[in-house]
C-alpha cells in the first residue's frame, strides 16, 4: 500500500473550514483537526493547561479545573505579546501530536487533510494547500451571529491570524465559502478530484524526522 497524500487546509476563523472538512470526509478524506487536538491537550490536569495557567493566571481556570476559553481570550487577544506567548506554549505541543497522528496514518493510502488555522507558522511537508476563503466582513458577521462574539472580539481574533491575502498566496486550491451551500459542495468535488490525482508521498516519508523527504514534484 502506498503512503498517504498529505494536504493542508486553512482559512480564517468563521470561514467555514469545519464544513469543508465534513464534505471532504464524506468523500473519503481523513481529517486531522488542530482545534480538536488543542481541546484534547487543554483538558483538566493536562500539562498544557498548567502551562497556560502559569503564564496567564489561575483566573483562566474554572472552579472545576477546565479552561475558561473566554477568560483566556479576553487576556490574550488585545495584547500582541500575549498572543505570541500563547502560541509559543500551544503550537509546539500541537505540532508533536499532529505529527504523531500523521505517522499513524502514513501507510493508509489515503488523502490526509491537516486542518491548521495558522498554516504558515507550521512546518509541514504538504503536497497541496486548500484555502477556504471568505471576505473579512463575512467572517465578522458569522462570528457575531453564530458564535455570539462582539464585533470588537471578532475583529481582534481575525487581525491576529494570517491575513486573507497571505493565505491566498499560499493556496494550491481556493474554495469560496461566501455563497450558497450547493456551490460549496460542487467546489469540494472539484478539489477532491484534483487531490486524488496528486502523487503519494515517498514510501520512507517520516514527518517526525529532522529533514523528512518532501513529496515528489
Amino acid at each position: 500500500m502506498r503512503p498517504v497524500i498529505l494536504v493542508g487546509l486553512t482559512g480564517g476563523i468563521g470561514s467555514g473550514k469545519s464544513t469543508v472538512c465534513e464534505l471532504l470526509v464524506d468523500r473519503g478524506a481523513i481529517v486531522i483537526d488542530s482545534d480538536a487536538i488543542v481541546r484534547d491537550l487543554q483538558q483538566p490536569g493536562a500539562p498544557l493547561l498548567s502551562a497556560l495557567a502559569a503564564r496567564f493566571g489561575d483566573e483562566i481556570i474554572t472552579p472545576d479545573g477546565a479552561l475558561d476559553r473566554q477568560a483566556l481570550a479576553d487576556k490574550v487577544f488585545p495584547d500582541p505579546e500575549a498572543v505570541k506567548a500563547l502560541n509559543k506554549i500551544v503550537h509546539p505541543a500541537v505540532g508533536v501530536e499532529t505529527a504523531r497522528l500523521v505517522m499513524a496514518r502514513v501507510h493508509t493510502d489515503a488523502v490526509v487533510v491537516i486542518d491548521i488555522p495558522l498554516l504558515e507558522e507550521e512546518r509541514w511537508y504538504l503536497q497541496a494547500t486548500i484555502v477556504v476563503d471568505v471576505p473579512v466582513d463575512v467572517q465578522v458577521e458569522r462570528l457575531v451571529r453564530f458564535r455570539h462574539f462582539s464585533e470588537t472580539d471578532a475583529r481582534a481574533r481575525i487581525d491576529h491570524q494570517v491575513s486573507r491575502q497571505r493565505r491566498l498566496e499560499l493556496a494550491t486550491f481556493v474554495i469560496d465559502n461566501s455563497g450558497e451551500p450547493g456551490g460549496l459542495a460542487a467546489q469540494v468535488d472539484e478539489v477532491w478530484t484534483a487531490l486524488l490525482a496528486l502523487p503519494h508521498l515517498p514510501a520512507d516519508f517520516d514527518i517526525t524526522a529532522k529533514d523528512p523527504k518532501a513529496a515528489p514534484a
